[in-house]
This record gives structure tokens, C-alpha cells and sequence, in this order.
């Protein structure tokens, strides 16, 4: 339901970060601009919820599997 750690799928380097904690996203809303492979691929939110943690920055090389954000699900209303 939004919430949880969003991993590196391929290792690359962080070129942009799109959100700041604390920061309500929507499923789908770009985080951050990761280029892998001289591909730039954007990393999209897997649900609605906030922004809790960027794990990374700007310029950051990461691996398979590397914490990028983590995020807080949204409170039921």
C-alpha cells in the first residue's frame, strides 16, 4: 500500500533526485532519474505514500539492489 524500501533493479548512477522526505507522492510520481547503460530510466513511486527516506544523492553510484527511497504508506482515512 505505498509503503516500503524502492531498490536499484540494475546498478547505475543517481543523476537526479525528484522528492524530500516527507514529500507525499503518487503511485507512478517519478523519485529520481537513474542512468544506467547511457539509459536514463526513471524510478517511479509503486503506490501512493511519503516520502520517508532518500537513501541516495545526486551523482551517487549504486548497485543491484542498493536502497534508493524508502516510503511511508499513507494513514487510512
Amino acid at each position: 500500500k505505498g509503503g516500503g524500501k524502492i531498490k536499484a533493479v540494475m546498478p547505475g548512477v543517481v543523476v537526479e533526485l525528484m522528492v524530500e522526505p516527507g514529500q507525499q507522492v503518487r503511485e507512478g510520481q517519478p523519485l529520481l532519474i537513474l542512468e544506467a547503460m547511457k539509459m536514463q530510466n526513471e524510478i517511479g513511486a509503486p503506490g501512493d505514500g511519503v516520502v520517508d527516506t532518500l537513501h541516495v544523492a545526486a551523482g551517487q553510484a549504486v548497485s543491484t539492489g542498493d536502497p534508493l527511497v524508502t516510503l511511508k504508506a499513507l494513514p487510512e482515512s
